[in-house]
């Protein structure tokens, strides 16, 4: 069976094949109504972009990079499916860097895009990143960066976020709701964005139920201090009854406390996280999450990137996109 052709599927719809390759391209110049129907078509038809043909007219690399501080999460594993089914459609290669937390570790990456390696680049930064120096180079090299979930607000480009303040709000009025007075807020850096979002989520839930407790912990990328952290509260006279964590790795870490200084949950604490670990119900107790659109997050800083990339010398602004987060009310919190 031939292959599919731009012709095929310009025949098909009576437009040119300009018109077609421009749409497949995500080009500015045609509209998304245009854009939508030619890509159903592209799919019904079985149409397979050539990205060799395509890069050497281009003369890009066909790929795109992925900047992630770690890939144990289950969050940034499912970003990067969402990011990958995008790609693929456009003929792109995905590479996957982990700058496992460390600032020079991402600044050394982002040091090597500024040879071309790479068409453009989506980006999660690290808990360390308290500079933009380092991105902002690549940037003025004419190579475009979309960040997700964790984002560098003062840089002109577009962040794909969820509604974390909202969210932190609103779990933290569930807890006390649930009759919690003494509500702990567990993140890692106050350098992100994310994390301070959260926090002032559960700050701004404590001040509107006037609950005069608040307990701000930081935990880090060490799981013996970070338990250490977490045991010390519990062994506290400021002990709580309800707790947020901010970061899916403690997780474990607070089942695991809870059980060796035998802190009942829910009965002493109830627990609520942000997170998309898909074993979360079948924990003892099942814990009760805020789930990130992740996969969404993934295709919509992917679909962001390529607009970026279909126009040519694009002028970058600061643009927010935010996809809503989702709680599910397990026995932790209850």
């Amino acid at each position: 069976m031939p292959s599919v052709t731009l012709k095929m599927i310009a025949k098909e719809l009576s437009l040119s094949v300009a018109t077609v390759s421009k749409a497949l391209a995500n080009s500015y110049e045609i509209s998304d109504a245009t854009k939508n129907i030619v890509l159903e078509a592209a799919r019904k038809m079985g149409y397979i972009a050539n990205p060799y043909a395509s890069s050497l007219r281009k003369r890009r690399s066909k790929t795109v990079a992925v900047v992630i501080p770690e890939i144990a999460d289950s969050f940034f594993a499912k970003v990067i499916n969402g990011i990958e089914e995008v790609a693929l459609f456009y003929g792109y290669h995905v590479l996957i860097y982990m700058t496992h937390e460390s600032l020079s570790r991402e600044q050394a990456i982002m040091q090597d895009f500024r040879s071309g390696r790479v068409d453009g680049i989506l980006m999660s930064v690290s808990e360390q990143t308290d500079t933009v120096d380092h991105i902002k180079a690549v940037m003025d090299s004419n190579t475009p960066v979309v960040f997700f979930d964790r984002v560098r607000e003062e840089l002109p480009t577009t962040c794909i976020v969820t509604n974390d303040f909202e969210s932190a709000f609103a779990a933290t009025s569930h807890l006390i709701s649930k009759n919690c007075r003494k509500i702990a807020f567990v993140g890692n850096s106050p350098a992100l964005a994310i994390n301070r979002n959260r926090e002032s989520g559960y700050k701004a839930a404590l001040k509107e139920h006037q609950i005069t407790y608040e307990n701000v912990l930081i935990c880090g990328n060490d799981p013996e201090n970070d338990y250490t952290i977490l045991a010390s509260l519990f062994r506290s006279d400021y002990r709580p009854d309800g707790i947020i964590l901010s970061v899916e790795k403690l997780i474990q870490l607070l089942y695991q406390v809870c059980h060796d200084l035998n802190v009942n949950i829910p009965g002493q604490l109830k627990v609520l996280t942000f997170t998309n670990f898909a074993m979360a119900g079948f924990l003892n107790p099942p814990l009760s999450t805020i789930n990130q659109p992740a996969y969404e997050i993934g295709k919509v800083a992917a679909q962001t990137l390529f607009k970026k990339l279909a126009r040519t010398n694009h002028i970058s602004e600061a643009e927010s996109i935010v996809l809503p987060s989702e709680i599910i009310f397990r026995e932790s919190s209850n």
